[in-house]
């Protein structure tokens, strides 16, 4: 096996492909489904083209090895900001480099640019920058939360923008699908039109329900219609008790994906337990980060002329309310792994293979297997990320750690 004096550098912030193939051998391996030891990925024009037995690697080939274990880049559904900047402030070509440079420096490689409940204008610009994207910073999809939403489920939402489903909004879900833009919508199933949701679907819009007060037999026509998402389980929707199931209730009982806060403010540890448990298909539940600007950059910004500062971890406005999430997808599977009692496999896959498959986009992401992106993490006993691959590429870590500790030619 020829030996290199470094492994692979991200050549910009776009982290081009490595130009020529070579060889990741670490130490293991989960590659979305199982973990795996004595097998190498080769890499190759920022695709994975091959998983092969570290015996088979050749002589002459060039190989990057490490005491690490090597997983799939994670994968989020529900970003709305980083880095300092958030998307609703400046829904720009600019401001989605910016949040993808902050998440991907901590172990996100793929994710899904968060509008949240803004005006019919800014929805306009924030589709707009998106599709001008083309894709580039990681961004594999938009997640549109609102603002069809319910007034009393608002959450953090501001209420002067929140309306029916209109033509407008269609029209931009058709401008994002004809792209071929992977697209999420969240909304309140009770606030829509029968035959809105199954028309969504048929486009190929993933419906999801969240900031709902609906009834659990609201939520179960809903299903039936086609919605097959539930948007971060139990906050800012209508509770299970002894008589109504509510949108928990039918979100726990039904086959659908479910996104899951996990940062211990969002839900309490036995409660994310007892939801894994619960589920009929506890494979069909991935992490969400609802990270805000705060991540990867200062401690505080404003939403919708408000300012929302970290406080004890937890995001807050003015008024202490939460406002968002302060958190990475690295941080939540520790937090499922360490607080919860989630094994290590499954929290990974909750944060890679599963999101990926709710997206539809697990051909391309979410896994390490011959075809999908050259979107690889190092991680340690920890589970720190110490290096990030992006299309094959090193990526710069987040200032302080190293650009890919743990890793050398040999």
């Amino acid at each position: 096996m020829a030996a290199d004096d470094q492994a692979p550098e991200g050549l910009d912030e776009r982290s081009a492909p490595e130009p020529r193939p070579w060889w990741l051998a670490p130490t293991c391996l989960f590659d979305g489904r199982e973990r795996r030891a004595g097998v190498a990925l080769r890499i190759e024009a920022g695709l994975i083209a091959a998983v092969a037995p570290v015996a088979d690697i050749g002589a002459d080939d060039r190989v990057v090895t490490s005491p690490l274990m090597a997983c799939p880049g994670f994968v989020d559904l529900q970003v709305n900001g980083g880095g300092g900047a958030l998307f609703n402030n400046d829904p720009s070509p600019a401001t989605l480099a910016t949040i993808g440079a902050a998440h991907r420096r901590l172990g996100t490689t793929s994710w899904f640019a968060t509008f949240i409940t803004d005006s019919a204008d800014a929805l306009d610009r924030a589709v707009d920058a998106v599709i001008a994207n083309r894709g580039r910073h990681g961004v594999a999809g938009v997640h549109i939360e609102g603002p069809h939403i319910s007034l009393e489920r608002r959450g953090t939402h501001a209420a002067r923008h929140i309306r029916p489903f209109d033509e407008r909004t269609l029209a931009n879900l058709q401008r994002l699908r004809s792209s071929g833009i992977a697209t999420m919508l969240t909304v309140a199933p009770e606030r829509l039109a029968s035959g809105t949701i199954a028309r969504l679907t048929e486009m190929g819009v993933l419906v999801s329900a969240g900031h709902s007060a609906a009834t659990g037999e609201q939520v179960e026509a809903a299903v039936a219609e086609g919605l097959r998402c539930f948007t971060h389980l139990h906050n800012a929707m209508s509770p299970m008790t002894a008589r109504e199931p509510g949108v928990v209730g039918a979100a726990l009982a039904s086959d659908a994906w479910c996104g899951l806060i996990a940062d211990g403010h969002h839900v309490c540890d036995t409660t994310v337990a007892l939801s894994l448990r619960a589920r009929r298909r506890p494979d069909r539940t991935f992490l969400v980060s609802d990270a805000m600007a705060t991540v990867g950059g200062p401690d505080a910004f404003e939403l919708y002329g408000r300012r929302i500062e970290v406080s004890g971890g937890r995001l807050v406005n003015s008024e202490g309310a939460l406002a968002g999430a302060h958190l990475d997808m690295a941080t939540a599977v520790r937090y499922l792994v360490n607080r919860v009692g989630v094994g290590v496999e499954a929290a990974l896959a909750m944060a890679s293979c599963i999101p990926a498959g709710a997206a539809d986009l697990d051909a391309e992401i979410g896994g390490l297997t011959v075809g999908r992106k050259a979107d690889i993490l190092l991680l340690d006993d920890l589970l720190e990320v110490r290096a990030v691959f992006f299309d094959g590429a090193a990526v710069e870590m987040a200032p302080g750690g190293e650009r890919t500790a743990g890793v050398s030619g040999s």
